[in-house]
Protein backbone atom coordinates (compact mmCIF):
# COMPACT_ATOMS: atom_id res chain seq x y z
CA UNK A 1 0.00 0.00 0.00
CA UNK A 2 2.81 2.27 0.41
CA UNK A 3 4.23 1.60 -2.70
CA UNK A 4 0.42 2.69 -4.26
CA UNK A 5 0.64 5.79 -2.15
CA UNK A 6 4.21 7.08 -2.89
CA UNK A 7 3.47 6.12 -6.39
CA UNK A 8 -0.27 8.39 -6.82
CA UNK A 9 1.47 11.36 -4.49
CA UNK A 10 4.28 12.02 -7.00
CA UNK A 11 1.84 11.84 -9.97
CA UNK A 12 0.37 14.85 -8.09
CA UNK A 13 -2.69 12.90 -6.52
CA UNK A 14 -3.46 13.34 -2.94
CA UNK A 15 -4.41 10.15 -0.91
CA UNK A 16 -6.83 10.55 1.86
CA UNK A 17 -7.28 8.54 4.82
CA UNK A 18 -8.21 8.85 8.33
CA UNK A 19 -5.82 9.52 11.08
CA UNK A 20 -4.76 6.78 12.87
CA UNK A 21 -5.95 6.57 16.92
CA UNK A 22 -3.05 5.38 17.32
CA UNK A 23 0.61 4.59 15.89
CA UNK A 24 2.75 1.91 16.94
CA UNK A 25 6.07 3.50 16.85
CA UNK A 26 7.48 7.18 16.22
CA UNK A 27 8.88 5.41 13.20
CA UNK A 28 5.20 4.95 11.95
CA UNK A 29 4.07 8.27 12.89
CA UNK A 30 6.53 9.83 10.86
CA UNK A 31 6.38 8.07 8.36
CA UNK A 32 2.60 9.05 8.40
CA UNK A 33 2.99 12.29 8.33
CA UNK A 34 6.21 12.49 5.82
CA UNK A 35 3.12 11.34 3.11
CA UNK A 36 0.40 13.59 4.62
CA UNK A 37 -0.27 16.86 5.21
CA UNK A 38 -2.49 18.62 8.29
CA UNK A 39 -4.55 20.27 6.30
CA UNK A 40 -5.50 17.69 4.40
CA UNK A 41 -7.14 16.83 8.04
CA UNK A 42 -7.24 20.27 9.09
CA UNK A 43 -11.60 19.33 9.50
CA UNK A 44 -10.89 16.75 11.68
CA UNK A 45 -9.17 18.49 14.27
CA UNK A 46 -9.88 19.83 17.47
CA UNK A 47 -8.93 22.73 19.92
CA UNK A 48 -7.97 21.81 23.58
CA UNK A 49 -6.99 23.49 26.18
CA UNK A 50 -3.70 23.24 27.82
CA UNK A 51 -2.36 23.72 31.25
CA UNK A 52 1.38 23.39 30.12
CA UNK A 53 4.13 26.63 31.43
CA UNK A 54 6.13 27.63 28.74
CA UNK A 55 9.54 28.25 29.28
CA UNK A 56 10.39 31.67 29.67
CA UNK A 57 12.94 33.06 26.89
CA UNK A 58 16.96 33.34 28.40
CA UNK A 59 18.44 36.37 29.59
CA UNK A 60 21.91 37.29 27.95
CA UNK A 61 24.44 38.70 29.44
CA UNK A 62 27.72 40.11 27.67
CA UNK A 63 30.83 38.75 28.99
CA UNK A 64 34.36 40.44 28.24
CA UNK A 65 35.95 39.11 25.18
CA UNK A 66 38.68 37.34 27.19
CA UNK A 67 35.92 35.30 29.75
CA UNK A 68 33.89 34.55 26.79
CA UNK A 69 37.48 33.08 25.22
CA UNK A 70 38.20 31.03 28.49
CA UNK A 71 34.57 29.32 29.04
CA UNK A 72 34.60 28.30 25.41
CA UNK A 73 37.49 26.65 26.18
CA UNK A 74 36.77 25.28 29.20
CA UNK A 75 33.95 24.13 27.84
CA UNK A 76 35.08 22.40 25.23
CA UNK A 77 37.53 19.92 27.50
CA UNK A 78 34.51 19.32 29.69
CA UNK A 79 32.45 18.25 26.71
CA UNK A 80 29.51 20.80 27.64
CA UNK A 81 28.12 23.87 26.42
CA UNK A 82 29.02 27.23 26.73
CA UNK A 83 25.63 27.65 28.61
CA UNK A 84 25.78 25.38 30.90
CA UNK A 85 29.14 26.13 32.16
CA UNK A 86 28.54 29.89 32.87
CA UNK A 87 25.12 28.61 34.26
CA UNK A 88 27.21 26.24 36.73
CA UNK A 89 29.75 28.92 37.19
CA UNK A 90 27.02 31.48 38.45
CA UNK A 91 25.05 29.01 40.71
CA UNK A 92 28.60 27.61 42.48
CA UNK A 93 29.42 31.74 42.88
CA UNK A 94 25.81 33.08 44.09
CA UNK A 95 25.21 29.90 46.51
CA UNK A 96 28.77 29.47 47.63
CA UNK A 97 28.72 33.37 48.42
CA UNK A 98 25.60 33.69 50.44
CA UNK A 99 24.54 36.21 48.05
CA UNK A 100 21.08 34.06 47.47
CA UNK A 101 20.06 34.27 51.10
CA UNK A 102 20.14 38.53 50.50
CA UNK A 103 17.29 37.95 47.82
CA UNK A 104 15.79 35.13 49.68
CA UNK A 105 16.82 32.19 47.73
CA UNK A 106 17.69 28.78 49.61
Amino acid sequence: MKNLERALMQRGKKIRRNIPEEFASIEEAADFWDAHDLTDFWEDTKEIKCDGKVPGAPRYIPLEKEIAEMVVKISRRRHISSETLVNLLYRNFLFGHGYTQIIGIK
